[in-house]
């Protein structure tokens, strides 16, 4: 049986990983279309930074998200300005890390529907009179549909196997930032192996189910051009 601090790291890894994926389809669709449409010279460099995540070692990003959001950094001095305290070792602070951490998991799938939707639909709905919004709304998110599924999915799923990041910006505080990863971290360290094989396992049927769900529902994107 999962104990109780058990279950409650589930919980808390289950309203990170829900959070983030919201916040990131708010902030990754506007940035993944402007990459699939722009031909600024920014989109390389841009498309870079979105993409650090998935090659830089997570201890180095959150080495400097701490530093950011610290008392002496900019996004430190910011919230305490606005008194809203020190983010490091807080949920929000989790929430901050974990949306830089899996914003190419869904700025990526996303960016690839955009591309795959193609110029001809968007300029039908143009000699409709279908302003730029619309258009986007009515035409270009329905045919990305699957590519929102998946981002969706990915994000989520990477989001609840984080551990480095989330470890050096939120430590381990039961009922507030330690999250499973680092729940079965604990049990391992305190040679709870038992405990740590039973939430070893859920994370692991979880992580098959989410990708069995992921490669049985995905229809390809229609293209539009």
């Amino acid at each position: 049986m999962l104990t109780a601090s058990d279950l409650q790291a589930i919980w808390l890894t289950v309203r990170l990983a829900g959070l983030v994926t919201l916040i990131l389809l708010l902030v990754g669709t506007p940035i993944a279309w402007w990459l699939a449409r722009t031909p600024s010279r920014w989109k390389g460099p841009v498309g870079a930074v979105v993409a650090l995540p998935l090659v830089l070692p997570p201890s180095v990003l959150g080495f400097y998200l701490l530093l950011a959001m610290g008392p002496s950094g900019l996004v430190g001095q910011l919230t305490q300005a606005l008194n809203l305290g020190p983010l490091p070792f807080t949920f929000g602070g989790l929430v901050i890390a974990s949306v830089f951490y899996s914003l190419p998991f869904m700025v990526q799938p996303l960016q690839t529907a955009f591309e795959a939707v193609g110029d001809r639909p968007l300029e039908v709905a143009a000699t409709l009179r279908a302003s730029p919004l619309d258009a986007f709304f009515t035409v270009a998110v329905p045919l990305a549909a699957p590519g929102f599924l998946t981002a969706s999915i990915l994000t989520f799923a990477h989001t609840v196997g984080e551990f480095g990041v989330v470890l050096m910006i939120g430590g381990n505080l039961p009922g507030v930032t330690r999250v499973a990863s680092v729940q079965i971290y604990d049990h391992v360290e305190a040679l709870e192996y038992v405990q740590a094989h039973r939430l070893s396992a859920v994370m692991l049927i979880f992580s098959f189910v989410v990708l069995l769900a992921l490669y049985a529902w995905r229809p390809q994107p229609r293209k539009g051009g």
